[in-house]
């Protein structure tokens, strides 16, 4: 399982790579494994500002659809455009292509409270 050092993690196994104020939003490696062939994902947030552990989407494999959290609070700035015509980029490219929304945080100190990589490999192995 791949969990990379620059990433923070939630307990949720979303993760979160910050860039300045601005940071992308992803599932890792170990869920999209847990999930399987994933079908569809399905994020119509593009635009509001949702708390930390809000939902800003769901992500539907062939056999369970589950709920996507926001690890930090922020503004949905994009939703990646690949994921409609190419949902498994998820399960080939989690951390890369597969990245789901682009946001603003709002308070960038939330990302304190989050996971680092040994943290979150304790909990998935």
């Amino acid at each position: 399982m791949k969990v990379p050092e620059n990433l923070n993690y939630t307990n949720e196994h979303e993760w979160i790579r910050a860039e300045g104020d601005t940071a992308f939003i992803g599932i890792t490696d170990y869920a999209q494994s847990e999930l399987g062939e994933i079908v569809i994902v399905d994020i119509t947030t593009e635009g509001e500002t949702l708390d930390a552990e809000e939902v800003f989407g769901s992500i539907e494999a062939v056999k369970t659809v589950s709920d996507l959290f926001m690890p930090v609070g922020g503004e949905v700035l994009e939703v990646n455009p690949l994921l409609e015509d190419q949902p498994e980029l998820v399960n080939s490219d989690p951390y890369g292509d597969g990245w789901m929304v682009k946001i603003k945080m709002t308070n960038p100190s939330e990302l304190d409270e989050l996971l680092n990589a040994d943290d979150y490999r304790n909990i998935i192995e």
